[in-house]
Order: structure tokens, then C-alpha cells, then sequence
């Protein structure tokens, strides 16, 4: 019965060998029939009634294994959680057939064998929800690195249209239009590759060295610039602004910082960058006005593939963002040691906030 109902389950289980369609079964059920002869406390009942037992043999698990193997089959996890309703809905009636009188030691062995599917389902959805997010991320990040090349070349055709002895007006128009879009490409890509990275469970790389934030902020305040030309970027510094950080990251997250707060901004007002130098540390503060942020969005806004709703009448053109410069920021943020937080009300408008422990370089030994 199995296998007729895993028949049914397309399209995938069209081009599936009837080994592949039966996978696990067997061992499931043997699992299932050990378990139910296993002698289990009142709390591992409870447990393992919301999929929280141990499962056997940890991650080899038949029913472990079996969810790994229905992913790459191309099942759906709707599929796959039908299969486990069939094969209880299937053992139970064929059980019931057999049984002359319901004892209580009848009663418990079914409700053993419940508790066992429950748990086989929820180590078969673990291993299909985790095979499918690496594969997406994987695939996310095959992807972003793909796409650097074709950008560099339509990065460096608008460059080329916009020298005035290319050709006409027009022509630098296009050219500027061309930068432009590309420049959004690109930071859109960059963010892609370090959501990707850090979901396949590598941390951020950062590479220390001596560093001036005032240039990282204006070198921002230029990339920004390029992706936002009708935005005014006001940079503004205080204090001793050096230290030991990885600038290319910094930079990208004060870019990430400063387009978030482009994209949302009142189009009569500038967006501005306060830096200030303290005695063991550097704060930055992005501000933009704009539309007050609810509470229950800021404690998300950090979260990946989280995007702000934008009033109609701010910007007619579409947002450029993934949902992922905000979450880049807090990652490059945490790994230099320092902490990010937002803020935002009708007074002060939206305030990034990002606070950068001060390190000086490493000295190196003396020989």
C-alpha cells in the first residue's frame, strides 16, 4: 500500500524506480515496531508525542535519511507529510482488522505507534527542510558569484558612454542610466554572496588593518551616490576616526546603511552620516526622515528577506532591495565586535546607530 500511494505522488514519482518509491519504508516501520516494545518514562512519552524524541541512530535514521532522499527525489514536503498520513491511516486499519478485543495493552502499543510516526515525520521533516534550504543557498550563491562578471562589463560600457567624445547627450544619458543600474546590481549581488555565506555556515571574514572610518564613510557616501544620484548624502565627522577594521566590510555596510535610507527618505531631504571619534570606540549614525517605522517592524528590520512596505506617493520607482542589506550590516557589524541597533520616530526620523570598538594594530615582534 506503500507503494501505490507513493505511486500517486507526482510528478516526481513518475520517473522513480520502485525501489526508490518504497526507500525506507521497511525500516521505518521496523523502528516504529521496536520502539513500541521499548520501555519509555511518562516525560520521553510526552516528548516524543511532539517529535521531540531522540531518533534512533541520530542523523542516519531511516526516517532521517528517508526525508533526505524524498528532497532530492523532488518531493514536496506536503508529499512527504502525506506519505507518513497514508502509511498510519494504512497500519492502523490493517491493525484493526487483526484485533478481536481492545485490551489497554492494545490501546497503548497503538498509541506507541502514534507517537513513533510522530517522531519518524518530524526527523524525515528536519532533514528535508535542512537538505532544501543548503541546496537554495547554494544555488543563491552560484549565482551571485556568476553574475559579478556580466556586471563588471555593463558597469564598464556605461562608463564609456558617459565620456563626452562618445557621442551625443543622449548617448551620456543612457550611459549614466546604464551606471547606475549596475551599481544597484552590484550591491544587490554583494549581499546575496554574504547572505549565502553565512547560511551555509561560514562566518564573515574580516582583515583587520589600519583604517580611517571619515574615508570609509565618504567612499559609502560615493557608492551610495552612484545607485541614488537624486539623493543628497551629507557626511559629517568628529574626533579621532582611526582604528583597526576591515574596510571593504565597513564599507559595505555603511553603503547598506545608506541606501536603506535613500530608498526610504523624504525626497526634500538629505541623508546624513555622523561619525564621532570616542575614547575606545567609533560611533556612526546614519538618519534619513521619512516615514516612522513601527515598533514591531525594527526588532525584525535586521532579520534576511525582511523588506519595509513604502508609501505610494514616496518614490515611483520600484525598490532595488532584496531584503538583505540590513541583515549584511548586522553580520559585518558583530563581526568586528560592535552592536547595531535602529531607531525611528516623527522628531528624529530613522536612526541607524553602529558602535565600533576601537583596536589598534597588532605590533609586530621583534626579531
Amino acid at each position: 500500500e506503500w507503494d501505490a500511494f507513493a505511486r500517486t505522488q507526482l510528478p516526481a514519482a513518475r520517473i522513480m524506480s520502485d525501489k526508490e518509491l518504497r526507500d525506507h519504508a521497511k525500516q521505518i516501520l521496523q523502528a516504529a515496531a521496536e520502539d513500541i516494545d521499548t520501555a519509555q518514562s511518562t516525560e520521553q512519552q510526552s516528548e516524543k508525542s511532539r517529535g521531540l524524541g531522540p531518533p534512533e541512530g541520530d542523523e542516519d535514521s531511516a526516517a532521517s535519511v528517508h526525508g533526505s532522499l524524498r528532497q532530492l527525489s523532488g518531493f514536496s514536503m506536503s508529499q512527504l507529510i502525506a506519505e507518513y498520513r497514508a502509511l498510519r491511516a494504512t497500519v492502523l486499519r490493517l491493525w484493526f482488522k487483526q484485533v478481536s478485543e481492545v485490551t489497554d495493552a492494545t490501546s497503548n502499543d497503538m498509541i506507541r505507534f502514534n507517537e513513533s510516526i510522530d517522531q519518524a515525520l518530524a526527523e524525515s521533516s528536519d532533514t528535508f527542510t535542512n537538505n532544501a534550504f543548503r541546496t537554495r543557498d547554494t544555488f543563491l550563491a552560484i549565482l551571485g558569484h556568476d553574475l559579478r562578471s556580466p556586471l563588471s562589463t555593463m558597469a564598464m560600457s556605461g562608463e564609456v558612454l558617459t565620456k563626452p567624445d562618445v557621442g551625443s547627450e543622449q548617448t551620456q544619458e543612457v550611459g549614466a542610466r546604464i551606471k547606475r543600474s549596475a551599481a544597484m546590481m552590484s550591491s544587490m549581488v554583494v549581499d546575496l554572496m554574504e547572505y549565502s555565506r553565512t547560511q551555509l555556515g561560514a562566518e564573515i571574514p574580516i582583515n583587520r588593518q589600519p583604517a580611517d572610518i571619515a574615508e570609509i564613510c565618504r567612499a559609502a557616501g560615493h557608492d551610495s551616490g552612484a545607485a541614488y544620484p537624486d539623493c543628497a548624502i551629507e557626511v559629517e565627522t568628529s574626533g579621532d576616526m582611526t582604528g583597526c577594521f576591515d574596510s571593504v566590510r565597513l564599507q559595505q555596510l555603511f553603503t547598506n546603511l545608506l541606501n536603506n535610507a535613500a530608498q526610504y527618505r523624504s525626497k526634500d531631504q538629505p541623508v546624513v552620516v555622523c561619525a564621532r571619534g570616542e575614547p575606545h570606540e567609533i560611533v556612526v549614525q546614519v538618519k534619513n526622515q521619512g516615514p516612522v517605522i513601527p515598533a514591531d517592524a525594527l526588532r525584525a528590520i535586521f532579520d534576511p528577506l525582511v523588506r519595509l512596505a513604502r508609501e505610494s506617493h514616496h518614490d515611483a520607482r520600484p525598490s532595488t532591495s532584496l531584503g538583505l542589506g540590513l541583515f549584511v550590516a548586522r553580520e559585518v557589524t558583530e563581526a568586528h565586535g560592535g552592536t547595531i541597533i535602529a531607531q525611528s520616530s516623527v522628531g528624529a526620523g530613522t536612526v541607524f546607530t553602529v558602535c565600533l570598538p576601537r583596536r589598534e594594530p597588532q605590533k609586530s615582534p621583534e626579531n
